[in-house]
């Protein structure tokens, strides 16, 4: 038996520890920072020679019930997808802990403390309490390994389904991990009907949810005493401070202690916090006069440790209502605490260092901004050419940089930006206002929650253009593949859904796919479909603006590169660098006129349309 080592990602371990747990099914719709579980055990699987069910799936809701009739059919399934994904597949989730499994079902939802990539900062902690269902919280990738055993494991033997929430420190940290080789899953699907139970009405669904409460309270016993995941006895003798933390923060803690020597202050760490463990948590804070409490994002410990007094955290002030508890931050709290309690501050104080060398550096600042020779950046310039007045909705993804073009007003959350549109306007045409409106979505937000907004919109005759950005892939989660390219998890390929005959199939007769990199033609279609919309007998009118993404097809974006220069013609009018904003394009100081930065530059050749004085040529 030979032992395999690898300096693994988070979400790598992740994937190892579901192979090991026996996962016979991961379905997953990728979001920062989950994205990297399911391609990384497809590696893994790979290596080890195992074979389990894999997909991407249209949307995080899919993926859960996916996975659910997997469990329910008694194989050992799991769905990964990032915090704000959950609230998609919360009717799912709800439901699923009250019907539970007969196999195993664990649910990866990663937290993205900061926000680094997400609309906000939500703890999925507070949902697995809010759905009753346990929940884990990992403080590093080894740990979330074994979690995610353990999940599996306790969803097999209570039959309800588990959560791990690992944070983003966790998902992308980086760890050695030694393996020994790992078994097939074995288990053969199987479903034995009982509708009272897997279709079961609000009268039995009551007495499920009496099984569900005495589940937690047998599990509740086990968090009690659940080393090393919940560890940290109480202290043999009262102390004036102790903390309790969880998840990335109780590692932070522990490290800055361990490296200033501090054996004064005990630490109780709950890694399962839910179902509470009350008796451990209790015992904790009999012996210390004070708590200090680090978790992230929210206060999901602290007020379960019930007594306001005693504790210290984000509701007294001490601990900061939002942001990412980075060790600095941890250090700066502690120092306050232990002078308002009488305790030696740390030797060192807070080591904010770095970042005071960074600030006083005087870098200049660079918002993010759409790759150079991206195909949105197009259409977002042809769309506020030839709608300057409208309202323009948009979504999740990458292309919602096209704020920095002026072309997106609002977003909200996946596929809003159809729905908004409608919404924007019933609101005006209420009052007699034809006010236009431009939507934005792109190709995997579209199948993921486009097709319900837009068959809302057209059986309600909203009236607005919706403009599909179609670079052929999910760019922003790490280069994954739509319905639209038919390519499926491990590299198969799959049936290809077309997003105009989706869009046809909605109720839309005005359907028109354009090339964005032709600047004229992609102006010309967006004032074809502002005419349409306007017309007593149009309705909603739909572009198709599709050129692959410059990053995943390079050659395919662009096949012959052009190579562009700024000829003396410049007046530096700036249209190119505001309006178009293009990263390869910046003011020479020296020259006086705007220049081609040639190692940023795609050779794509759009900005050759957009001068309106001609100066920027093909050389």
């Amino acid at each position: 038996m030979t032992t395999r080592s690898e300096f693994l990602l988070g979400n790598g371990a992740i994937a190892l520890g579901l192979l090991e747990a026996g996962c016979q099914a991961l379905t997953s719709y990728p979001g920062t920072p989950s994205s990297e579980i399911l391609p990384e055990m497809m590696r893994l699987m790979q290596s080890e020679g195992i074979h389990a069910y894999t997909e991407w799936s249209t949307n995080e809701k899919v993926a859960l019930d996916t996975a659910f009739a997997a469990a329910v059919a008694g194989k050992r399934a799991a769905c990964c997808m990032k915090q704000v994904g959950l609230n998609v597949a919360a009717d799912s989730l709800m439901s699923s802990a009250y019907l539970g499994v007969t196999g195993a079902l664990v649910i990866i939802s990663c937290d993205d403390p900061g926000p680094h990539s997400s609309q906000t900062e939500q703890d999925t902690r507070f949902m697995a309490r809010l759905a009753k269902v346990p929940v884990f919280d990992p403080s590093s990738p080894e740990e979330a390994r074994r979690m995610v055993k353990a999940a599996m494991d306790l969803s097999a033997e209570f039959r309800l389904p588990v959560i791990l929430r690992p944070a983003i420190r966790v998902c992308h940290a980086r760890q050695n991990i030694a393996w020994d080789p790992i078994a097939s899953p074995s288990g053969k699907a199987a479903f034995e009907k009982n509708p009272l139970r897997w279709a079961a009405t609000p009268k039995f669904r009551l007495k499920l949810h009496g099984e569900l409460n005495q589940k937690l309270q047998v599990i509740q016993g086990r968090f009690e005493a659940l080393a090393p995941f919940n560890a940290g006895a109480a202290p043999p003798a009262p102390v004036p401070l102790g903390i309790v933390s969880g998840g990335v923060p109780s590692a932070a803690i522990s490290d800055l202690l361990a490296e200033e020597g501090r054996t004064d202050i005990p630490i109780l760490k709950l890694g399962a916090p839910f179902p509470f463990p009350y008796g451990l948590a209790d015992a904790f804070m009999e012996r210390c006069s004070r708590v200090l409490v680090l978790e992230e994002t929210d206060t999901f410990i602290e007020y379960l440790l019930g007594d306001r007094k005693k504790v210290l955290g984000r509701l007294s002030g001490h601990v900061p209502a939002e942001g990412e508890l980075v060790p600095e931050r941890i250090a700066a709290v502690l120092d306050r605490v232990l002078a308002e309690t009488g305790l030696p501050p740390l030797s060192t104080g807070p080591d904010l260092g770095v970042r005071a060398l960074v600030e006083g550096l005087g870098l200049p600042m660079r918002r993010p901004t759409l790759c150079p020779g991206c195909p949105h950046r197009a259409s977002f310039f042809a769309i506020r050419k030839a709608q300057p007045k409208a309202i323009y909705t948009s979504d999740i993804g990458c292309y919602t940089l096209g704020l920095n073009l002026g072309a997106v007003d609002t977003c909200l959350d996946m596929g809003a930006g159809i729905t908004m549109a409608a919404g924007f306007y019933h609101a005006f045409a209420a009052d007699g206002q034809a006010q236009p409106v431009v939507a934005t979505i792109g190709d995997s937000t579209f199948y993921h929650s486009g097709t319900a907004g837009l068959i809302n919109a057209v059986y309600n005759d909203a009236r607005f253009i919706l403009v599909v950005l179609d670079n052929e892939i999910t760019a922003m989660t790490g280069m994954q593949p739509t319905p639209g390219l038919g390519l499926r998890a491990d590299g198969s390929r799959g049936k290809t859904v077309s997003i105009e005959k989706v869009v046809e199939g909605c109720g839309i007769e005005f359907i028109r796919v354009v090339d964005p990199y032709d600047l004229s033609a992609m102006t010309r279609t967006v004032k074809d479909a502002a005419r349409y919309t306007l017309d007593p007998d149009g309705g909603i009118a739909v572009i198709v603006a599709r050129h692959p993404c410059v990053i995943a097809y390079r050659k395919e974006a662009i096949p012959e590169p052009k190579t562009v220069t700024v000829t003396d013609d410049c007046v530096e009018c700036r249209l190119c660098l505001e309006r178009f904003e293009c990263p390869a394009l910046y003011h020479d100081d020296a020259a006086g006129k705007t220049a081609v930065n040639q190692a940023l530059c795609t050779g794509c050749g759009v900005c050759i349309q957009v001068c309106p004085k001609g100066a920027i040529k093909e050389v």
